[in-house]
């Protein structure tokens, strides 16, 4: 019997676009399973949209000198199109600054406040006095508590993934002007999560929650082996939803309050358009609620969000949370500030019409047990001798050799032999292998199944040589391609969840349309797909070769954002102590030309210069040979300090010191007069 599902995806931030660690985590995942639901005959509402409250929203107004409302526009627009591009099959994506999540958001703050769920407490909170405002969550940074990590936030360490208060932060600054906070009086409603800890330890540690990931049932289990204590709801800001009772003023909502309930009004405004009854995905115990997350959200969905909906009283509770780890990149973690990412949208541009690739990539080495490392070799790798080499080549060969013996008409099998027999019973067993893995949030393991059954295919005609038996054994020949055309039609049903853009393709080309009935997860556990005399079409390259140069291409651009973030974060040396004009004018700087430069041997560093100062001709030991060839800089104009004692290096007296500098890429540069009527021998002061 068809079951009903409420599938969400974790709201992104609309303070940037989505990269492969958000989608690997999260989006991916809960599309495989969306897709494979609704394959096998399911009612499903598939879940998300931007969250667009939160205090990274109001940093990154700040930093662009625009409003709120400017950045979420423009990110909701650009995620939004990024996900539909990318093929992520939302039944509905709103977004939190709608009128109904405002009002669904207020409704339940209110009924929890109604029913004495809050508790109203006043207490001090860091305050930055030069910015007259509550430093909430990530407007102050600081040590962490638990690891160390100096640039923890006021809500959240990214480094261990610990949530807290900003009052427990070790040395906190403010994020807006960097000045140590005060501590300053506010009243904040909180919902006393210690209140829900017995329910909690009754649904999740003594229920069957066991079936959990164990990331997420043994954080679950930590926080609240540890005790849990009441958590606020509530901020000091002045974007978000307001605090919809009296004393609320100046105050919103606390966005991960708000946020869960988003996927509530998302859920009521795809129930409004499409004409169906919302309670029946949030209020029916006959429906599951399964919510995909990345671990850092895993508190927040098990714990807060499930003791809210517990606490309102009318709302089912999750079934499952399948949380996966973190996804790093080229062996370093993802970072949004950094630009160290592969964003989704310049992934569209770059890689026009391969969706699919990427899926699979990060399909097959999903972050699912442990933090997992996505580097573009092993994406070329994941394409060229997986999806090119085994499924594309598999497909190709069957559709050719099909319009070539036999005009693009199913043969008409003859008698099975022994393989013939063992080769469809494997196949007709693969839905339900699929279907386990998939079942058990075991998106990786699904896709290799997948590809394993491209391989029986592939080894069914190399074994089997339809290409010689042909020319010996018609008959024969018409069973091996009947069976292999079997092998490729369920592919093509098979392939969906995890590569919808190719199954399209492949089902249009094997004419899925033009059957009776087009093929689904059970029929390709039952029957074989494509009867005998039905007309398929030509072929088409399912996969293209991905080349090094693309490779290449990628790997210069993460190693430019390397170079350009560690250039923007480089710490500017504090000004040195104070000198007096006589001081300075002990300097003796003046013009020079290099004459000669000359490698010093035995050294990487080193190059001997001899320099006309305009004084006189000199030797100076400068140590930029790693950056300038001795031949490219004879006849450079230079500043040199000449009245620096002489010293001794690797047996050569250097009688001066030539000054440098760094452009804007950290490359060495002289420090040279753009004047040409500057004579050498001329001061600078």
């Amino acid at each position: 019997m068809p079951k009903r599902y409420t599938i969400t995806a974790a709201l992104p931030y609309t303070n940037g676009p989505i990269h492969i660690g958000h989608l690997a985590g999260v989006y991916v995942p809960a599309d495989i399973y969306t897709r494979y639901l609704r394959l096998t005959g399911n009612d499903v509402a598939f879940i998300c949209g931007s969250d667009e409250h939160g205090v990274p929203i109001t940093i990154k107004a700040k930093k662009e000198g625009v409003s709120p409302q400017d950045i979420v526009d423009k990110y909701h627009s650009i995620i939004k199109t990024s996900f539909e591009d990318f093929g992520i099959s939302f039944d509905n994506y709103s977004r939190t600054s709608a009128k109904i999540h405002h009002d669904t958001a207020s409704e339940f703050f209110k009924t929890l406040y109604d029913n004495n769920e809050f508790v109203e407490e006043i207490s001090e909170q860091l305050y930055d006095a030069e910015a007259n405002q509550f430093l909430a969550d990530r407007f102050v940074v600081g040590t962490c508590p638990k690891c160390g990590n100096e640039e923890s936030y006021g809500d959240q360490c990214e480094n261990c993934g610990t949530s807290h208060n900003a009052t427990d932060l070790i040395n906190p600054k403010s994020a807006i002007t960097g000045n140590v906070p005060t501590l300053k009086e506010t009243k904040h409603w909180f919902l006393p999560l210690n209140k829900h800890e017995q329910f909690l330890k009754d649904w999740i540690l003594k229920g069957h929650k066991k079936d959990w990931k164990p990331n997420v049932y043994g954080q679950v289990k930590s926080w609240i082996d540890d005790g849990l204590r009441p958590r606020a709801v509530t901020r000091d800001l002045d974007w978000g939803i307001p605090v919809p009772v009296e004393g609320g003023e100046g105050k919103v909502l606390y966005v991960w309050f708000d946020a869960p309930i988003g996927y509530i009004s998302a859920t009521k405004e795809w129930a409004a358009r499409e004409g169906k009854n919302w309670e029946d995905y949030w209020k029916n115990d006959d429906t599951k609620l399964v919510h995909f997350i990345g671990k850092d959200n895993i508190v927040f969905h098990c714990i807060i969000f499930p003791a809210m909906l517990k606490a309102e009283g009318s709302y089912i509770l999750p079934e499952n949370v399948p949380a996966n780890e973190f996804l790093n990149l080229e062996g370093n973690k993802l970072s949004t500030s950094k630009n160290w990412a592969v964003w989704l949208p310049d992934y569209l541009v770059d890689f026009p019409n391969q969706q699919d690739v990427l899926r699979y990539a990060l399909t097959a080495n999903a972050p699912e047990t442990k933090d997992n490392d996505f580097t573009w070799k092993d994406f070329q790798a994941r394409n060229n001798n997986e999806l090119v080499a085994i499924f594309g080549n598999f497909i190709n060969r069957v559709v050719v050799l099909t319009n070539k013996y036999y005009d693009g008409e199913v043969p008409t099998p003859s008698d099975y032999n022994a393989i013939d027999d063992d080769t469809i019973a494997a196949l007709k067993a693969y839905p339900a292998v699929i279907s386990s893995s998939i079942e058990r949030y075991r998106f990786r393991e699904a896709s290799q199944e997948l590809m394993n059954l491209a391989r029986l295919g592939n080894k069914y005609l190399a074994d089997e040589e339809p290409w010689k038996t042909i020319k010996t054994d018609e008959e024969r020949t018409k069973t091996v391609m009947f069976t292999a055309l079997q092998i490729a039609s369920s592919l093509a049903v098979l392939s969906e969840p995890f590569l919808p853009f190719t199954s399209a393709k492949l089902k249009n080309i094997l004419g899925h349309a033009q059957l009776e009935s087009e093929p689904n997860w059970k029929m390709a556990s039952e029957q074989l797909l494509l009867p005998a005399h039905h007309k398929i079409g030509k072929g088409e390259l399912l996969f293209s070769k991905i080349e090094d140069t693309q490779i290449q291409e990628q790997l210069d651009k993460l190693e430019a954002s390397k170079k350009a973030n560690a250039l923007a974060h480089k710490a500017v040396e504090p000004q040195k102590e104070e000198i007096t004009f006589d001081d300075f004018s002990k300097l003796d700087i003046r013009v020079g030309t290099i004459l000669e430069a000359e490698k010093m041997p035995k050294t990487k560093k080193l190059l001997v210069l001899k320099v006309d100062t305009g004084i006189d001709t000199r030797t100076i030991v400068s140590g930029i040979a790693e950056s300038f060839k001795p031949e490219a800089i004879i006849g450079k104009r230079v500043t040199v300090l000449v009245n620096l004692a002489p010293r001794a290096l690797r047996g050569v007296e250097s009688q001066g010191m030539i000054l440098m500098t760094e452009d804007s890429n950290g490359n060495l540069v002289f420090v040279n007069p753009d004047n040409k009527e500057v004579a050498d021998g001329l001061k600078i002061s």
